[in-house]
């Protein structure tokens, strides 16, 4: 294997193992419904993999295409490692399954298929049937006057194999749609779950009257759900989008999931209509769309088989009685989220939405809830006469109809919004306020590593920060300029922005570390590490002594521990109760030494996206992500390492060694500060105290 091979990992296959220490939570001796948290969220990912990755990969083999990244691997290659990884892990999968049935049994929660239950229940459940059930459902024919029908990017059906009642000899096929308005599983009792494919299957020949039922089986399909968008004629965007929206549930096929043991022909029935080819046809013991797993973890007759909730807590200098601006004009603030409540964002541009000084609020919106008090606020501000500028990004994979309707929603109050840049997505986190004090502008940045969501801001650790420097006043406003109107230069002065400036600032940090030898020192944390121009600088600052420790959530391509090449190079991987998105870095030699940004180290974030990258000039803050950073390599509870194999081994506490869990620590940390700032009502000696422990972490 040749050099430039051996220090690179393909990114599909580092994506797997990621999912696979997804899993691996159930390994753990964790209550019964986080468990299936985990398998819900492994499942989900996996879907997502297929609709985008997989079929990407499809496409690039049938166009010919010979290598598709810096390890070389074809895309056949790839799909055939793909295809033996997923199908040996199935079994595991459904183990844990399995295991975390057997424990929700041993506490009175219970998943039973129809013919599993009491008769009680099951007269419960038919009349479920006649009363929902049946009339929502479809039942499709298919025969000469029938055609295949068309199957939604994830539909669940029931493909049934019947016999004419009169004429047994005539065999006919058809489905059974199940509509996604049901739920995946019916609550027969308070502590009683029942599939809903094995309702219907109960109650197959009263769909099909005259017919008898000689087998069934549950199936789901995946389609090809990657928009392209041709994005040139920017008043026809939004209609545009929506086309797309549609058209992703059109895609080609790409995997088939069906109950195992399925009837033969009813396999042949499904596939001669839509030629999946036999090695994405996935069979499964368990229920299929376990993602749908939150409909029981949400019980809350039982949530004690979960981890205790946390409640995210506002700490000082930030209190609801105080005003946002003052506090921000007497210093800038960093808050880490969720341990740290989402609640100053929301305040923050609910008051500039009410405050009569305010004229002016800029936003990027990405990813946002569906009941979002952000959006009504901004609507507020336009309503009032504002002037409210916000960037809603329609590409949001996912999020696209959401978006759509908020975009509608603010260009109605008033708003001026901006559907995206051609050719760009914009995932930069950043807002803007400017107000009117003493007859001079003043103005109040927040940045962030994470979505304005208050929803994904309780379960992703990100990092908030609030200024109101002059540097970053004059490079924001650029930023917005950029975003409404014309403009070749894409550069800032503090800020760095891609596509131009990230990830030149920061294989220039990654230079100067590596002209200092064994002085040299770089702490990165990201989700992803995929920029093949970023892994050669890292790979030649290790070969000179550079020590490099990487916190990488998802896929990381440099494989370290490479004689000669990245010996020095660590990587580590931490998965919890917490999705970990926040990206801070570190450079030893660098001016400041910390920054926080939106962009992971990948090839679609450093040169297809507009993010941002926010230097932390506070020295006290700096000192604290810093903290934050050795925190987490300190883990010894949460952490993976990554092997030169390409495989990750579970990091554990050495003999002696106090366990280390950096989300529990961090928890109990801030709930610390907060009991002491609560318990003291002495404005002052508050202040001391988080100074004290601060200074202290």
């Amino acid at each position: 294997m040749d050099e430039t091979k051996s220090v690179f990992i393909n990114r599909e296959l580092s994506w797997l193992r990621f999912n696979s220490r997804v899993l691996a939570q159930c390994e753990k001796a964790l209550p019964p419904l986080e468990k299936l948290k985990f398998i819900a969220i492994y499942m989900t990912n996996l879907d997502e993999f297929y609709m985008i990755r997989i079929a990407g990969l499809k496409q690039l083999f049938a166009a010919g295409v010979a290598a598709s990244g810096s390890d070389g691997m074809s895309p056949l290659e790839q799909l055939r490692e793909i295809r033996k990884y997923i199908k040996d892990e199935l079994a595991l999968v459904e183990k844990h399954y399995k295991d975390a049935l057997k424990e929700l049994a041993q506490n009175g929660l219970f998943m039973k298929n129809y013919d599993e239950i009491s008769p009680e229940l099951r007269a419960k459940c038919d009349e479920y049937f006649f009363s929902n059930i049946l009339p929502v459902i479809v039942p499709i024919a298919v025969d000469a006057t029938h055609p295949y029908p068309h199957l939604n990017n994830l539909s669940f059906s029931l493909a049934v194999k019947l016999a004419d009642a009169d004429s047994p000899e005539i065999i006919k096929f058809g489905m059974i749609r199940i509509s996604r308005v049901l739920p995946r599983f019916y609550q027969a009792a308070d502590n009683v779950y029942v599939p809903i494919e094995t309702i219907v299957h109960r109650h197959a020949e009263e769909i099909f009257p005259g017919y008898k039922l000689l087998s069934s089986a549950a199936f789901r399909v995946t389609r090809n759900a990657d928009i392209v968008i041709e994005e040139e004629e920017a008043d026809d965007f939004m209609m545009i989008l929506e086309q797309g929206l549609k058209l992703r549930r059109k895609g080609a096929f790409v995997r088939m999931q069906i109950q195992k043991d399925a009837d033969a022909e009813i396999v042949e029935f499904l596939n001669s209509h839509m030629k999946i080819f036999y090695k994405d046809i996935y069979e499964y013991t368990v229920p299929l769309t376990l993602n749908s797993l939150w409909q029981i973890v949400g019980n809350k007759e039982f949530s004690h088989l979960c981890l205790p909730p946390y409640a995210p807590k506002t700490l000082p200098p930030f209190s609801s009685h105080l005003s946002m601006f003052d506090v921000i004009d007497k210093e800038d603030v960093l808050v880490v989220h969720p341990y740290e409540s989402f609640d100053p964002v929301v305040q923050f541009i609910r008051e500039a939405s009410k405050d009569p000084r305010v004229i002016s609020i800029r936003m990027t919106l990405y990813r946002v809830d569906k009941n979002s008090p952000i959006i009504q606020a901004l609507i507020d501000a336009a309503n009032d006469g504002k002037q409210v500028t916000v960037m809603v990004e329609l590409k949001a994979r996912f999020d696209e109809e959401n978006n759509l309707h908020w975009a509608k929603a603010l260009e109605d109050a008033g708003a001026h919004v901006i559907y995206g840049i051609t050719g760009f997505k914009v995932h930069a986190k950043v807002s803007q306020v400017i107000r009117q004090e003493g007859g001079k502008l003043k103005f109040y940045m927040h940045l962030s590593t994470g979505n304005y969501n208050g929803g994904s801001a309780k379960i992703y650790t990100d990092v908030s920060y609030f200024t109101s420097r002059a540097e970053f006043a004059s490079d924001t406003t650029t930023f917005f300029h950029i975003l409404s109107g014309f403009s070749k230069n894409r550069r800032l002065q503090t800020l760095s922005m891609s596509p131009m400036q990230i990830k030149e600032r920061v294989l220039e940090m990654i230079k100067t570390e590596t002209a200092h030898g064994e002085h040299g020192r770089i702490v990165a944390k990201m989700n992803a590490l995929v920029d093949s121009d970023i892994v050669d600088a890292l790979v030649k600052a290790s070969s000179a002594g550079v020590k490099i420790d990487l916190i990488v959530r998802g896929i990381c391509c440099v494989r370290p521990g490479v004689k000669g090449l990245s010996e020095n190079i660590r990587v580590r991987s931490l998965i919890g109760k917490y999705l970990e998105h926040a990206r801070i870095f570190y450079f030893r030699h660098a001016d400041p030494q910390i920054y926080i940004a939106s962009a992971d180290w990948m090839p679609r974030n450093l040169e297809r996206r507009l993010e941002l990258m926010t230097p932390i000039i506070d020295k006290n803050l700096q000192e604290r992500l810093l903290e934050f950073l050795r925190l987490q390599l300190s883990d010894n509870e949460l952490a993976f390492e990554l092997q030169n194999s390409g495989e990750y081994a579970k990091v554990r506490p050495k003999e002696g060694d106090a366990r280390i869990n950096s989300q529990e620590v961090l928890e109990e940390y801030v709930s610390g500060i907060y009991k002491a700032t609560k318990k003291d009502t002495d404005k002052g000696k508050s202040e001391q105290m988080v100074a004290k422990l601060l200074k202290e972490s």
